[in-house]
């Protein structure tokens, strides 16, 4: 029967464990396997103290920019944009509002919002609109968009 040894998953590996996660496994399997592939690295003091200081530091970055989206959610759902398009009969629009049209509106006001970020069904009517801004993996904000005729 070989060996076991300690190892710090780098990366989330089937059937083993998370990555950050200290494993233990066999010798061959380190040596053949995770080592090479850079799936994981071999436990010693200075390599789990380089990984924990690395969480730590990813993990600060990770709330400032959690709490950077919050305020801007804060923010932006008080806004409320109003475009105003060239209307058609029965107050149709000529093409469409897009997110491209919502992104340069939140712009002139002073928002930096990727258009990808942006969900909103198809805008092709005068009226009143629910955008929502995905800003983080968990926080959206949602804001109202006016459609008025250009006059």
């Amino acid at each position: 029967m070989g060996k076991a040894i300690h190892v710090i998953l780098q990366r989330d590996v089937q059937k083993l464990g998370k990555g950050g996660e200290v494993v233990k496994v066999a010798a061959g399997f380190a040596r053949n396997y995770l080592l090479p592939q850079g799936f994981a690295l071999p436990a010693s003091e200075g390599n789990v103290a380089r990984f924990e200081h690395e969480k730590r530091v990813s993990a600060d970055k990770a709330a400032r920019v959690r709490a950077a989206a919050a305020d801007q959610a804060t923010k932006l759902s008080a806004v409320e944009l109003t475009i105003a398009r060239t209307v058609g009969a029965e107050g149709k629009l000529y093409g469409s509002v897009t997110t491209k049209d919502v992104e340069a509106a939140l712009k002139a006001r002073g928002f930096e919002v990727d258009r990808k970020k942006l969900h909103a069904d198809a805008i092709r009517a005068l009226g009143t609109y629910d955008v929502t801004a995905r800003l983080a993996p968990e926080l959206t904000a949602t804001f109202k968009v006016h459609v008025v005729a250009q006059g």
